[in-house]
């Protein structure tokens, strides 16, 4: 199959993402109430989706009433989605990290203004699903409210 079916850009693909995800780890995680990383997650939690903050300089921390890890490797589960809220220029690692994964997730969300199209290739040739460059929370609202 074309790995670019597995890049996300119709409402479709999004709908089929918020009703199929239940476990979101969230890279980059705030406890800032005024930071999206923190915000956004907040929101999602609020609407039944189970979050796992994963933060390096905040592990062992509480973020959303659950327990910072410090990177994905160290996720007590294997993870429907992975939210990025990390600058385009670390997603190749990020990338990586979640290839090197014992387990794949089935979307990596990369937030509104974060987007690499080589990183997101590359995931996508391992059939995870990626969305680039759009807010989980306005697109949420947006295509769930009714």
């Amino acid at each position: 199959m074309d790995h670019r079916a597995f890049l996300v850009q119709d409402d479709a693909g999004l709908t089929r993402i918020f009703r199929e995800v239940r476990t979101i780890a969230v890279l980059g995680a705030k406890a800032e109430a005024g930071e999206p990383a923190f915000y956004v997650p907040s929101y999602l939690k609020a609407r039944g989706y189970r979050i796992f903050p994963v933060n390096p300089t905040r592990a062992g921390e509480e973020i959303l009433g659950e327990t910072v890890v410090a990177t994905l490797a160290d996720l007590p589960e294997p993870i429907d989605a992975i939210e990025v809220f990390r600058r385009p220029e670390y997603v190749p690692a990020h990338a990586s990290e979640i290839l090197r994964l014992p387990w794949k997730p089935t979307v990596v969300w990369l937030q509104l203004g974060i987007r690499h199209d080589a990183a997101a290739a590359q995931l996508a040739r391992a059939g995870i699903r990626v969305v680039q460059d759009r807010c989980m929370m306005p697109e949420h609202r947006r295509l769930m409210a009714a």
